[in-house]
């Protein structure tokens, strides 16, 4: 086999007129491999194998799970299996086999012109939802997206919700995890803005005021107006989300946190790194306490006496076992009530940390659970399941009551009829009483009337 620094004298010493057997001769190689070289290309030199080549199986099974994973994922995964080249390497080396497969459904063309905006350090930090439709555990999350616009730097908070208090706590903690604050920029969400105009809500300028900031709202249908935080997004979701080994709400937040410090802080940004650039920022100091907003959430009551609220369950007596309550809890504060659907105060719990999987029950909830269980507790023979049981005779009178039918043969009611006597004899008795005395046979001979 030859090697390229030789394919390339062959061909050099051919163009200055040598023959075959004097390239032969000059380097060392058979006349028929000379010749056959310099007739074609395909008796050249062999390539060596692709460093992809032990990984293949690997690779084809990922893009059959996700056509869509980051190259920077799978040069994460193979380093962690054994792979010692770059990640341009890989980059490389997937272009030149072709093991990407092509997705169908999300070609798009058309190009599209816009321009970069600088912006100074500290000077603004844009804000947005992502929705997650589908989760490991089965229900729809939130998280709530921010994003430093000078160095990049982002951070998520998962929510249950899109309201005003979901809104409020989920941005304190973005806040709280980015050290600081800036200048506040959002697409026109509902609970920021008044629909149909630029103007803040009540409660969302109140909640700037007390963080110290201002807020600017982006054009209508301009959502690249906040570009930084929209790359995040799409940065996040493909390089964490797809691939995060998570199962509960509490595991995601967790893994979302290490993945935001470990991986994306580390991006470079010419001769830094986000996580550079961003510790440089000047940053708006945050109040000691979060703004107050309050959640309002209904829940139905497990048959335990449990009420489940931001991934912690907390008792309540067990007559309310299976009822609608309404949970009321106030941010920042260490505590929560539960009332009932006509709004009366059922309980006040202290407040756990969300998603720390924790259950709250007081003594006095856990000894009237025991003896509502206890009472319950029989060992009679249960009813049999299934019984023929037809309607019985009153059951089909009624029924036929109900349809205006008549009963079949005649119905002799005996106390109807000591009833009428009844009636007839009281009757008899009071008119005989009221008769005039020369009437009555007694008074006719001389003998008292009894």
């Amino acid at each position: 086999m030859l090697t390229e620094e030789d394919g390339v004298e062959i061909h050099a010493l051919a163009r200055r007129g040598w023959s075959v057997s004097a390239i032969a001769r000059h380097t060392g190689r058979d006349r028929k491999t000379v010749r056959k070289y310099l007739a074609g290309p395909e008796s050249g030199w062999e390539s060596a194998a692709s460093c992809l080549e032990p990984f293949r199986a690997y690779l084809a099974a990922r893009f059959g799970d996700d056509a869509h994973v980051l190259a920077s994922t799978l040069h994460g995964e193979l380093v962690e299996l054994g792979f010692d080249r770059s990640y341009p390497t890989l980059v490389r080396e997937l272009r030149r086999l072709g093991l990407r497969p092509a997705c169908e459904c999300c070609r798009a063309g058309g190009a599209s012109v816009t321009i970069g905006l600088a912006h100074d350090p500290g000077a603004e930090l844009q804000l947005d939802w992502l929705e997650l439709s589908e989760t490991p555990w089965g229900a729809k999350a939130y998280v709530l997206v921010g994003a430093l616009s000078h160095s990049s730097r982002l951070r998520g908070v998962f929510a249950d919700g899109e309201s005003f208090p979901h809104l409020v706590e989920a941005l304190d903690g973005v806040l709280r995890r980015l050290g600081g604050t800036a200048r506040w920029r959002t697409d026109r969400m509902a609970t920021v803005v008044c629909p149909g105009s630029d103007r803040l809500r009540p409660q969302a300028a109140a909640a700037a005021e007390h963080y110290g900031v201002t807020v600017a709202v982006c054009p209508a249908n301009r959502p690249q107006r906040k570009g930084v935080v929209e790359a995040g997004i799409r940065y996040l979701t493909r390089s964490w989300w797809r691939s995060a080994p998570v199962s509960t709400a509490a595991q995601a937040q967790a893994d979302l946190d290490r993945w935001c410090v470990a991986v994306a802080d580390r991006r470079r940004r010419g001769q830094s790194t986000v996580g550079e650039l961003a510790a440089d920022e000047p940053l708006l100091g945050l109040p000691e306490l979060p703004f107050g907003a309050e959640h309002n959430v209904e829940r139905v009551v497990s048959r335990d006496a449990l009420v489940s609220f931001e991934g912690n369950r907390y008792s309540v007596p067990p007559g309310h076992a299976e009822a609608t309550v309404i949970v009321r809890a106030r941010l920042g504060e260490l505590h929560l009530e539960i009332y009932s659907g006509a709004g009366r105060r059922i309980v006040r719990h202290r407040r756990a940390l969300a998603g720390a999987d924790q259950l709250v029950r007081t003594p006095e909830h856990a000894r009237l659970l025991e003896q509502a269980v206890l009472d319950a507790f029989t060992t009679r023979k249960a009813c049999p399941r299934k019984p023929n049981r037809p309607p019985g005779e009153q059951a089909r009178i009624e029924a036929a009551r109900l349809r205006g039918e008549q009963p079949e043969g005649v119905v002799v009611d005996l106390e109807q009829y000591a009833r009428i006597a009844r009636v007839a004899r009281s009757t008899a008795t009071s008119t005989a009483s009221t008769s005039p005395p020369s009437c009555s046979p007694a008074a006719a001979r001389g003998r008292p009337v009894a």
